[in-house]
């Protein structure tokens, strides 16, 4: 009789579970859905002709098959080739600048051994509860550094961030401390135990943080805006805005062409979409398995 009411508790249970697998699978499948949609209108409008989008509207699949988006977005003088050297340069520099600072700092905090670790700790965390604002950021970038107008205000001001090294500071209380008392026994100093220790092990953070770093760098417009004139070191994504702003002004100071009616101006809109967003969407695949694993050990521990 026991093992009846058992085996019946046991195919509730399990009626349940499959109820709310599926129903969790469905919702998962709806909001992939939701996020992957609108990336295939812009991809299959790139690849659309004008006066197809302008009679039908967007589709899932292109209408009109051409390249005239892409050929018009290449053929702008040296203005899409000259922003992607920049975002590929301030990418690259930032984000290896600040894997190192960040780590070096997280690792740092993390030591026992350090007696005003906490104290360091409270400085760092106390910027981001309260800030200058931007007025006194952009004095001190213009009056006292002189960045303005300068490619080196795209990468500093954005270097170190408090969650990183915070991130970066848990993950290492993770890893055994005997580990680096084995290596300072058999004579590693600190600089070795950093870079033959700590760093192998913290693959997941440091693959974290440098996602969190190259897509901040990548998607950098609003610095560019602010502090940069020099239109040879506008960003992708500030001359992606500013296009899509004023294409035809653009367009016009270029001196590219006689008259802009006849350019596929809403189709060059989203080629230079597809052209900003592609690289960052070749590169997530190969760090999606350390960015679960970092995050979340490096947000749970304590």
């Amino acid at each position: 009789m026991d093992g009846r009411v058992q085996a019946d508790v046991h195919i509730r249970h399990g009626w349940k579970a499959a109820v709310f697998n599926g129903l969790s699978m469905l919702f998962i499948s709806l909001l992939a859905a939701a996020c992957v949609i609108p990336f295939i209108f812009i991809l299959a409008g790139s690849f659309s002709s004008e006066s197809a989008i302008a009679v039908n509207g967007y589709s899932l699949l292109p209408q009109e098959f051409t390249l005239d988006a892409y050929r018009s977005v290449f053929h702008m003088g040296n203005s899409i080739p000259q922003a992607y050297l920049v975002t590929i340069f301030i990418t690259l520099a930032g984000t290896a600048i600040g894997l190192l600072t960040t780590s070096v700092s997280g690792y740092v905090l993390s030591r026992p051994d350090f007696k005003h670790r906490n104290k360091f700790a409270f400085f760092i965390y106390f910027t981001t509860l309260f800030s200058a604002g931007m007025i006194p950021s952009y004095l001190v970038n213009v009056n006292i550094l002189h960045l303005n107008n300068n490619i080196w205000v795209l990468i500093l001001p954005a270097v170190m961030n408090p969650f990183n090294i915070f991130l970066f500071r848990n993950f290492v209380k993770s890893i055994p401390h005997d580990l680096v008392e084995s290596a300072r026994i058999d004579g590693a100093g600190d600089f070795k135990i950093y870079y033959k220790v700590i760093m192998p092990l913290a693959k997941p953070a440091v693959a974290t943080i440098g996602l969190f770093l190259a897509l901040g760098y990548w998607n950098e417009w609003f610095r560019c805006n602010l502090y940069i004139k020099n239109t040879d070191l506008y960003t992708l994504q500030y001359f992606l805005q500013s296009m899509m702003a004023n294409l035809s002004a653009m367009m016009s100071e270029k001196g590219l062409v006689d008259s802009v009616v006849s350019l596929p101006g809403e189709t060059m809109k989203l080629a230079t979409a597809i052209i900003a967003t592609g690289p960052v969407l070749l590169f997530y695949p190969f760090v999606q398995r350390y960015f679960v694993g970092g995050l979340t050990i490096g947000g749970v521990k304590g």
